[in-house]
Order: structure tokens, then C-alpha cells, then sequence
């Protein structure tokens, strides 16, 4: 070839070129087990950076080491082979939320499971935020009614608070949660119930009640069952997160409901373990305290300057044997603003539901309560402490002064009163009255055993005929309503003598 064919194709090799190819750097697959894959290369990788596989699966980088990058695997970890390329994203996981999750059952990667086909993209929100700021904050005074008398009445929660519902297996912690959701129909309040590490099949149990109640309507149902890989029930709560600061974002109030975080710790504990991280106590890693943290800090009421929304966190921890000084439990009480105690010898005693009064408290107060409310409820708080207290010892005098009678009597008739069967709250009108009713007397002639039938009635009474004195009440009390709950409470006295 001579020196000017030379140079001729030289130059056409040049003009071809294609200039729009770019470079990059890639990570090798150098071991895939139980969800979890080991990549080496990627040294500009960020921690929980969304990495994108050969195989068409995608990964979150979820362990930075010196020379390996540890990866949670969202799809069939089975495609994921040794050898194959890993590509960065530069993208930090985010799901697409919108409107339409609203009545949807969805995973924490937001793909429906529910039937009812898919639904449109919407905003991209990030599962990991930020929480807000101090400043971007402010106090929590409006109440979230559970329509549960023990709870409304006793560990008020409000607006933007963090209660934790603590117990054993079995103690109705959930059935705690779901009522709270059939309390907020015609509340204006968005629910995320995220269940995580649960069967499926109860999981569409609860999901049917709610339809059945009404409650799909305004409800969102993250699934992360327990028969689904690791990275997705530890992913789940921060999905529910997101979808709830997306309601947030718009003004909105919305309770999210945790099902439970200890499941999330144990699904975290194994994932952490197969990324080889050091165990520590109870196995658990040493920043098990930091993804809950993270993760409830999230929970807040906002300022107007920022929309006013707010989010409301009932999370849920099982104990062992009702030992509330085990490592996660201690941990999320230290996190939240208070915790609502249920104990299995109250449950077997028929006390439903079991909410052991002495253990549970809210940091919030009275400043969550409307005011007809906190008029009434303390008197019963003190009378109930005072009975808890000497109930054990009347078991051994028979000898016993009319005060202590009196306030163990008082004290039966209003652990009767909070007795309350699963999927029927009660307003918080009507708690009011049924709490001024038993601090003033008009149970005290009526048998324990009729009480039910008594509080039944009376709640018929009041919806049928004083639906104008609830409405009332529910936005104040003074000494003119106190006087109409008087007199009608006589009258309905009155209607039961005859």
C-alpha cells in the first residue's frame, strides 16, 4: 500500500468516528448469595446509589468497602451471575407516587398488588430524606381521635406525634392500628398502613375489612410479605414514608402506621449479616438505632411556611414475654413521643383492648385532646391509677372503709366502660359524655354486668336524637354544655327507669 492509499484511509477512518460514544467505569459481579451481591470496581459509587445490572436487575449499594461495593438485590437475585457488568445510576432509589395509591395495595417499589391494574407515573419521591429541620416544625395541638375510649381519653395522640403501640404476640397491637384508620372516615386524614413481614393472606384479610368499612377509600397499603426477599421489607417502612410525605408535601395530615419494626429489624439484622457487617448486641448491627431514628424523625407537623401538613407515626414493636428492656424495643421508645402498652394478662382477662394505663404514656398530653375531653379525662385517669393500686391488696382484707369501696367500685365500672370490641370506635363527642357519666355518678347504681348494654344504648340515644350536642361539645365545653350533657343524661336516665 502506498503512502497516499495510506493517508486516504486513514482519513476516512477519522471522518467515520463516531464522537457521541462515551466512557466510563463499570463493576464486575465477583459473588451473588442470598440476595446479595459483591461488585468490585465502581470507586465513585455514593451509599444507597441505585446500580443497574446486566441482567436487567437492579441493586441499592448498600455497603461501601475499601475495593467491594456490598448490593441488595430488588429483582430475582437467580439472574445476577458472577462476571457480568454493574453500571452506576447516579440516582438515589426513589419510587413515583401520585394520587391514584390512594385505595391501592402496592410493594415498596410501588407495583400493584391488588389487580386493579396499574396506575400513571407521578412524582418521583426519594425513599431516603432528610427529615425536617427544627425550624420547619411546629408543636403538635391538633388530635388524632382513635375513636378507642382507653386511648382518646387516657395517651391522647396528636398531629405530627410519634406513638409507639408495644406488646406481646397476639395482645391486638394491630387491631389498635386499624381501628385508628376506621376512625379518620370523614376526617380529611390520608393512611398508609405498611405491613411488613406478614402473611399475606391476613394481610387481604385486613385489606377486606377496610373496604368493607369504607376505609380504601382514603387508605394506601404497603406490602412487603414475609415470604418476599429481605431488601424489600427493609425498604418497605421508608416507601410508606415517602408516599406519606408526598400527602404531607400538599398540606395534608396523614397517619402512617409501622407493622410492625421489629419484623424491619430482623429483616435488616439478616441483611446485614450476609453483607458481613460485625454483630453486636442481640446480633444486631451497631446503626440499628440510626434506621429507626432516620426513619420516625421523619414523622412531624410543618409550619405553614411549608404547607402545614403533617405526619403522624404509630409504629409497632413485639415483645418476648412483655420484656419492654429488650435492645428494639427500648430503642424506638427512646425515639418516639410516647407508647401505648398492651399486656397479655389484661387480654386474657377480657380487658379488650388491653392497654396497660400505669405503662403507657403520652408525651403529648392534653395538648392533643379537644377540650371537652381534657375537662373529663383526668379525674379518671387519677381514679383508675388509684384502683389499679389497690386492687391487689382487697384481694386479702375483707375489711375495708367506704372510701376504698368506693373507689373500687368506681374504679370496675370504669374498666368496664373502656372495654371495647374490635371495628366499632366511638366518636369523641360520645366518649365525653360516657367519661362525665361515670365521674359523676350516673354508673354507680347500674351493674356491672349491664354496663355494656347501658353504653350501647346511650350511644343510640345520643346519634339518634343529639346529634346538634355532639357537634357542640366537640368544639367546646363550658359550663352551658356541661349543663345540656346534665340534663340529658337525666332524661336518658329517665327513659331507662321506665
Amino acid at each position: 500500500m502506498n503512502t497516499e492509499s495510506l493517508i486516504k484511509e486513514l482519513q476516512s477512518k477519522i471522518e467515520s468516528f463516531d464522537k457521541t460514544k462515551t466512557f466510563g467505569t463499570y463493576g464486575i459481579v465477583q459473588s451473588v448469595s442470598s440476595g446479595i451481591a459483591r461488585v468490585s470496581g465502581l470507586p465513585d459509587c455514593m451509599a444507597s446509589e441505585m446500580l443497574s445490572f446486566e441482567s436487567g436487575v437492579t441493586g441499592i449499594a448498600l455497603n461501601l468497602e475499601h475495593d467491594i461495593i456490598g448490593v441488595i438485590l430488588l429483582g430475582d437475585s437467580t439472574k445476577v451471575k458472577e462476571g457480568e457488568k454493574v453500571t452506576r445510576t447516579k440516582k438515589i432509589l426513589s419510587i413515583p407516587v401520585s394520587n391514584e395509591v390512594v385505595g391501592r395495595v402496592v410493594d415498596p417499589m410501588m407495583k400493584p398488588l391488588d389487580g386493579l391494574g396499574s396506575f400513571s407515573d407521578g412524582l418521583l419521591m426519594p425513599i431516603e430524606k432528610t427529615a425536617p429541620g427544627v425550624m420547619t416544625r411546629q408543636s403538635v395541638n391538633q388530635p388524632v381521635q382513635t375513636g378507642i375510649m382507653a386511648i382518646d381519653a387516657l395517651v391522647p395522640i396528636g398531629r405530627g406525634q410519634r406513638e409507639l403501640i408495644i406488646g406481646d404476640r397476639g395482645t391486638g397491637k394491630t387491631a389498635v392500628a386499624i381501628d385508628t384508620i376506621l376512625n379518620q372516615k370523614s376526617k380529611d386524614i390520608v393512611c398508609v398502613y405498611v405491613a411488613i413481614g406478614q402473611k399475606r393472606s391476613k394481610v387481604m384479610r385486613t385489606v377486606t375489612e377496610l373496604a368493607k368499612h369504607g376505609a380504601m377509600k382514603y387508605t394506601t397499603v404497603v406490602l412487603a410479605s414475609a415470604s418476599e426477599n429481605p431488601a424489600l421489607l427493609y425498604l418497605a417502612p421508608y416507601s410508606g414514608s415517602a408516599i406519606a410525605e408526598f400527602f404531607m408535601n400538599q398540606g395534608k395530615d396523614v397517619l402512617i402506621i409501622y407493622d410492625d419494626l421489629s419484623k424491619h429489624a430482623v429483616a435488616y439484622r439478616e441483611i446485614s449479616l450476609l453483607l458481613r457487617r460485625p454483630p453486636g448486641r442481640e446480633a444486631y448491627p451497631g446503626d440499628i438505632f440510626y434506621l429507626h431514628s432516620r426513619l420516625l424523625e421523619r414523622a412531624c407537623r410543618v409550619t405553614e411556611e411549608y404547607g402545614g401538613g403533617s405526619i403522624t407515626a404509630l409504629p409497632i414493636i413485639e415483645t418476648q414475654g412483655g420484656d419492654i428492656s429488650a435492645y428494639i424495643p427500648t430503642n424506638v421508645i427512646s425515639i418516639t413521643d410516647g407508647q401505648i402498652f398492651l399486656e397479655s394478662s389484661l387480654f386474657h382477662k377480657g380487658l379488650r383492648p388491653a392497654i396497660n394505663v400505669g405503662a403507657s404514656v403520652s408525651r403529648v398530653g392534653g395538648a392533643a385532646q379537644i377540650k371537652s375531653m381534657k375537662k373529663n379525662a383526668g379525674p379518671v385517669k387519677l381514679g383508675l391509677a388509684q384502683y389499679r393500686e389497690l386492687e391487689s391488696f382487697s384481694q386479702f382484707d375483707s375489711d375495708l372503709d367506704e372510701d376504698t369501696k368506693r373507689i373500687l367500685e368506681r374504679g370496675k365500672r370504669v374498666t368496664e366502660l373502656f372495654k371495647q370490641d374490635q371495628y366499632s370506635p366511638v366518636h369523641v363527642s360520645i366518649q365525653a359524655i360516657f367519661i362525665y357519666a361515670v365521674n359523676n355518678g350516673y354508673l354507680d347504681t347500674i351493674a356491672i354486668t349491664e354496663i355494656l348494654n347501658w353504653k350501647n344504648k346511650l350511644k343510640d340515644f345520643l346519634e339518634n336524637s343529639k346529634l346538634s350536642l355532639l357537634e357542640s361539645i366537640e368544639k367546646d365545653w363550658s359550663e352551658k354544655q356541661e349543663g345540656e350533657v346534665r340534663d340529658v343524661l337525666e332524661e336518658f336516665t329517665a327513659i331507662q327507669k321506665n
